[in-house]
This record gives structure tokens, C-alpha cells and sequence, in this order.
């Protein structure tokens, strides 16, 4: 472990050093999908962004128990109908099997990204007792009130005694009305608007529903993370993470919970994504301001002039520090998509390099202070840009050995190792980004017959059959593959 890690704790409005509750082990929940539909791409910024958290915690030595939930029940539409039951009615599948179909293909999106599966990926429905038990627990120490055979959260009574609701969105009691969408054909039963809750009684044609002490029902979309992170993480852990959208009413209700059943608060370090924008504004389907990550893979969108690829988008969003906003144009793809060329070129370029100096060569120190600055960057609340400017100062280093401005003689066999260690480390551990040309399940083959073709020119070149040469030259162009020369041979790029 490099130096001292600072993130930026949404609860205290600041940078904290991180320190763990064990040393050498984190915890940290991150609220997951709710699987009634495709996931989005604000989503899949989220997932990435911890992705990259979880990665560079293991790869700094921490054990990481990292739990990111499905939530498969209790998440309900402004007009109170459940999410699973609306998919479930739309598609004319039982809602099980609505769940099942949308957290396959959560799973298949997070693997074309390249993200690392959770340690626990618990649902809500396989943790009905736990809620249960939770709200017994809040009903016992005086937060909540049944009412009907629905149990409510008492919003006002546990901000009058513990003076900490609204403490992590920074709302003001009189302020928080009937934001959390979760019970509104039920608020004439509640004694404030701002009460939540966190057990319904079903209707009798509900489908998803459990005997409870207070009536056969649900629980409330906030409760089953309250009940999962203490199941599976302990009353207080590490880290709890989700988009900037779920800090109200999501978060500071989870908060409210936890401290109402057990009087502890669940994390002690809260992070938050920001918002993805499209073309300056908030993703809409209503105004047609929106793309799925299918239709920018394909192209198939009047937003963008091509398709991207994933590792391509996922650079893109690397770019930028996971708590500011993204703005997703053309220009900036076709941008991002520049940039994770010219890494992954210098990454290939760099297995060809050779180290001939003697001791110590000039470049050692410039790629051992870029090494660190690099991890300096990331203690620092995780700065991906930041640290990917270090590595382009490493890919001018690279190129500048391989075309000749800089010399092999000043660059020792050690120096070079650290070169391919800290470029390997952040790009394909930390960063996990892949090389779309090696990577691919065609790779090999692809690569050997460019070789072929690359040593045919150079037949051709030397025996001076420039139309030989000049077709091969043509052919490769219209396909798009670019043919780079250098001192130590050829190498060849898809543009």
C-alpha cells in the first residue's frame, strides 16, 4: 500500500484519509440494478467508476468484500406500481423471470465493459427475514408506526432525537416532502409527508408478496440495502457507493434506518458518481436526448457519427473524474476513441523496446517519478485523469524510443521493466481496459497473417516491386489498417 489514500466523503462534504475499520480489509456496498429493464448508460458509468475503486483497492493489497445488490422488488414508478410487476405486465412474463432475463444481460453489459464480478451479489427477495427483523428493530426503538398493516418510517421523531436526517443530502426537514416515490397511494396514512415506508401491505392483486407480523406485503425499496450491507458487511463498514441521484431519498433514508435499528450509521466514507450527460443535458427518452450502449456500439443513433467500442467508452469515461460530470458528444468520443488508440499502440510498441544502458539510464528517474505521480494521483480520491496524463507522458517515452528521438542507450534493462510494469498495472489491472486487437478471440491469427503481409511488402520494397508494394499499401489503407515504420521494423494500427 503507496502513501496515504483521501477520498472525498459525501457525508462530511470533504477529503478524509481512508482509514479501514480492519486494517488490510474494506468493505464496501454499492447499490446495484433494479433488473426490470435494460441498463443504461448513466448506470454503467456508476458500475465502471466502482469497478475502478474496487481495482485499485486490490491491487494496493487491501481484501476487498465487495456487495453490490439486485434489487428485485419494493422499487416502485411515481404511480406506485412496482418496477418488476410493470415489466412482468408489459413483456407477459412472470416477474422471476423478468428479473432473471434483465440481471443476465446487467451481467453481459458489465462484462463488455470488463468490470470485475462483486464478492456478494445478494437480491432482495432472498432476504425477506432480514428486512423483516429490521423493521421489528426500528418498530421496537421508536422510529416507526404501523398503520393499516404498512409499517412507516417516523421521520420526524428521529430527526428531532438524533438530529442527523438530512445530514448526508443536506436537505432541511421542512423541505423533504414526498420524494421517495415509494408508497404514494398511501399518504394519507402517514402522520409527515416526509415519512417513507419501509413495509406495504399488498393489494390483493399484488403478485410479490410475504406474510409479515403487520399484513401480507413488501418491503420498502430503501430497506432491503439497509438489511443487505448489515447482513453481509457488519452494522458499520467501510464503504457504501451509488450515483449522485440516490443520496436522497435512497441514501439518507438507508442512513435513517440503520441508526433507528442498531443507533449506528452503516458507513463511514459515502462516494458518488456524477451525473452522464449527452450533448450538455440530462439523458431523456421523452425529448429523444438518450442512446443505449448497444446503439453506441453500433452506431445505430443520430447522437453519434460511428460506433464505439466498449474499451473505447469506457476510456472516454475514465477521462474524466468520477465525481464530475460527463458530457457524451460526437467530437468527445471520436476524441476518447483517439486516446485509447494511442495507448493501446504504445502498449504494443513497448514490447519491442530495448534497454542498453549500462547503469542508470537518463529515462529511469523520469519514469520512476511518473510511476509515482501516477499513484499519487489515484490516492488522491482517485483522480483518473490525472493519472492517465501520466501515462501519456509514458507513451512519449515510448514512442520517442521507438522512433528514434530518444536512445535506447538511456534507458537501463531495470528502467524499462518499471516501464512495462506501471503501463500493465494501470492499464489493464487498475484501469481494466483491454487491448481491442490483442484481446479478441481472433487476435492471433490476425496478428500472424499481418506479419505475413508486413514481411511480403518488405520482400517487395527490397527487390524493388513498387507495384507489389503500393497495392499492399492500398489494400491495408482501405481497410482501415495503417502501416507505421520504424527503426526496429513495422507495426500496424487500425485507425
Amino acid at each position: 500500500m503507496i502513501d496515504t489514500l483521501k477520498l472525498y466523503n459525501s457525508l462530511k462534504r470533504e477529503k478524509e484519509e481512508f482509514k479501514p475499520i480492519h486494517e488490510g480489509f474494506v468493505g464496501m456496498y454499492v447499490c446495484g440494478p433494479t433488473v426490470y429493464n435494460d441498463v443504461h448508460l448513466g448506470n454503467c458509468r456508476t458500475f465502471m467508476s466502482f469497478d475502478m475503486i474496487y481495482r485499485y483497492l486490490l491491487h494496493q493489497g487491501y481484501k476487498v468484500r465487495y456487495v453490490r445488490n439486485i434489487t428485485d422488488v419494493g422499487h416502485l414508478l411515481d404511480d406506485g406500481e412496482d418496477r418488476i410487476l410493470k415489466g412482468a405486465r408489459l413483456e407477459q412474463l412472470e416477474p422471476m423471470e423478468v428479473v432473471q432475463k434483465y440481471t443476465n444481460g446487467f451481467h453481459d453489459m458489465m462484462d463488455v465493459f470488463n468490470t470485475l464480478r462483486p464478492s456478494i451479489e445478494p437480491r432482495a427477495t432472498q432476504h425477506i427475514i432480514e428486512q423483516i427483523e429490521m423493521v421489528e428493530s426500528i418498530l421496537k426503538n421508536g422510529f416507526a408506526y404501523e398503520k393499516n398493516g404498512s409499517v412507516y418510517f417516523d421521520t420526524m421523531k428521529f430527526a428531532k432525537e438524533t438530529n442527523k436526517y438530512g445530514e448526508l443530502s443536506g436537505r432541511i426537514i421542512e423541505d423533504l416532502m414526498s420524494e421517495s416515490r415509494d408508497d404514494l397511494k398511501n399518504q394519507s396514512e402517514k402522520n409527515h409527508p416526509s415519512d417513507f415506508a419501509i413495509w406495504m401491505k399488498a393489494a390483493p392483486e399484488h403478485i410479490m408478496k410475504w406474510s409479515s407480523p403487520w399484513s401480507v406485503g413488501f418491503p420498502g425499496w430503501h430497506l432491503e440495502c439497509s438489511a443487505m450491507s448489515t447482513k453481509y458487511l457488519g452494522e458499520t463498514f467501510d464503504i457504501h457507493g451509488g450515483g449522485n441521484d440516490l443520496k436522497f431519498p435512497h441514501h439518507e433514508n438507508e442512513i435513517a434506518q440503520n441508526v433507528g435499528s442498531c443507533g449506528c450509521s452503516p458507513a463511514n466514507y459515502w462516494l458518488h458518481t456524477n451525473m452522464l450527460l449527452m450533448n450538455g443535458k440530462k439523458m431523456s427518452k421523452s425529448d429523444g436526448n438518450t442512446i443505449s450502449p448497444e446503439q453506441l456500439f453500433s452506431g445505430d443513433s443520430p447522437h453519434v457519427s460511428k460506433g464505439y467500442s466498449p474499451m473505447a467508452i469506457k476510456f472516454f469515461m475514465l477521462m474524466a473524474h468520477y465525481r464530475s460530470t460527463v458530457d457524451l458528444t460526437d467530437d468527445a468520443l471520436l476524441a476518447g476513441e483517439k486516446g485509447y488508440k494511442k495507448l493501446m499502440e504504445a502498449g504494443r510498441s513497448m514490447n519491442h523496446l530495448k534497454a542498453e544502458a549500462q547503469g542508470p539510464g537518463k529515462l529511469d528517474a523520469q519514469i520512476e517519478g511518473l510511476r509515482k505521480q501516477a499513484f499519487e494521483d489515484m490516492n488522491d480520491d482517485f483522480n483518473t485523469p490525472k493519472a492517465l496524463s501520466r501515462l501519456f507522458e509514458m507513451v512519449s517515452i515510448i514512442n520517442g524510443l521507438k522512433g528514434g528521438q530518444l536512445s535506447s542507450q538511456d534507458l537501463s534493462l531495470a528502467g524499462l521493466e518499471a516501464l512495462k510494469k506501471t503501463y500493465n498495472d494501470f492499464v489493464f489491472e487498475i484501469f481494466g481496459l483491454k487491448d481491442d486487437m490483442v484481446n479478441n478471440d481472433q487476435s492471433e491469427y490476425m496478428n500472424g497473417l499481418m506479419n505475413l503481409i508486413i514481411d511480403i511488402r518488405q520482400t517487395a520494397r527490397e527487390t524493388k516491386d513498387w507495384g507489389t508494394s503500393d497495392k499492399i499499401r492500398d489494400v491495408l489503407k482501405a481497410l482501415d489498417i495503417q502501416l507505421k515504420d520504424g527503426k526496429d521494423g513495422t507495426d500496424w494500427t487500425i485507425n
